[in-house]
């Protein structure tokens, strides 16, 4: 047997940094990295970024994939798609890493940084009302593995935590609100909302006009799900009506954000190339070895991919 990777060596790392990691976990799995996948038969895994199932060959013994995107909507509907499982490469308590960001931009938009960074270029010595933590109420939309350690974080501080979720679920740690129906009543108290939704047919264009009238005035946003959940006119709307104070946005659309997009310079809004998290090559090695390891013993992927929900 084998594995193939392909891509992740032209974003993360290198090729020597792949093998070294694999020979350190799996000492006796073969590493191939494309196109040097030498004997088609011999692969039965493929760990990948952004492939193109058109350029790929068939892999007879294919068992299963591993895909390093978050986001999956631009092969899960290819007709190519090899039609073994599919899973992520996420650690499974979240990366701290996204959890740090998420908390510095929510925190960030709690204290009004930007309109206190925006005094002080004009030299004002600006007093405002401070608003405490349990006076703020912060959303998730979406709330798999990213999102639950920042809300436990952000709980910790005192802030009042609620999430938004596809379908039903166990509530444990905060309220829990469901489906299109509990949409509104969920936005209409949310202070400060964190999309960390997959992008489907359903979430695509979730903000705009529509949504934001939903959310109690001087709300905010930050996104760090897909670009394609906010509308950006709409978004620009409600910035310059006041019915949103802020936006930080890490995901747009399309990445790189063109020079003449007015997101650029508007100064409710925080612009990030797409940076929330970065993983090692080791980080990812550990979590693609251990669903290996589950399948070798007869088990499942770990994050296995419903390729029909598209997440």
């Amino acid at each position: 047997m084998a594995l193939l990777i392909i891509n992740l060596d032209k974003f993360i790392g290198n090729a020597q940094a792949w093998r070294d990691a694999f020979r350190e976990q799996l000492p006796d799995l073969p590493i191939r990295i494309w196109p040097d996948a030498g004997e088609l038969g011999d692969i039965e895994y493929l760990a990948f970024m952004h492939p193109d199932f058109d350029l790929l060959p068939a892999f007879p013994n294919l068992k299963a994939m591993f895909s390093r995107s978050a986001g999956v909507e631009g092969i899960v509907q290819h007709p190519k798609l090899p039609k073994v499982p599919l899973g992520k490469v996420e650690p499974p308590g979240g990366d701290p890493m996204m959890t740090e960001y998420v908390i510095m931009h929510v925190l960030r938009f709690h204290r009004d940084m930007p309109a206190y960074q925006a005094a002080q270029a004009n030299r004002e010595w600006r007093r405002a009302p401070i608003i405490r933590p349990e006076q703020r109420r912060v959303g998730f939309l979406g709330f798999g593995m990213m999102a639950k350690a920042p809300a436990l974080a952000l709980q910790s501080l005192g802030f009042k935590v609620s999430a938004w979720v596809r379908s039903p679920r166990q509530a444990a740690e905060f309220p829990l609100f469901h489906g299109r129906d509990q949409l509104a009543p969920f936005l209409g108290q949310t202070d400060i909302a964190v999309c960390l939704l997959p992008l489907t047919a359903e979430t695509e264009g979730i903000f705009s006009a529509r949504t934001f009238a939903m959310m109690p005035r001087g709300a905010m946003l930050v996104n760090v799900g897909r670009g394609k959940h906010v509308v950006d006119k709409d978004l620009i709307a409600a910035l310059e009506s006041g019915q949103l104070s802020y936006a930080a946005l890490d995901a747009l659309w399309p990445e790189p954000l063109p020079p003449e997009s007015p997101l650029w310079l508007h100064p409710k809004v925080t612009v990030m190339p797409h940076v929330a998290r970065r993983p090692t090559v080791a980080q990812l090695v550990t979590e693609v070895a251990a669903n290996i390891r589950s399948l070798d013993a007869g088990g499942r992927l770990l994050q296995e991919i419903d390729v029909t929900q598209g997440y």
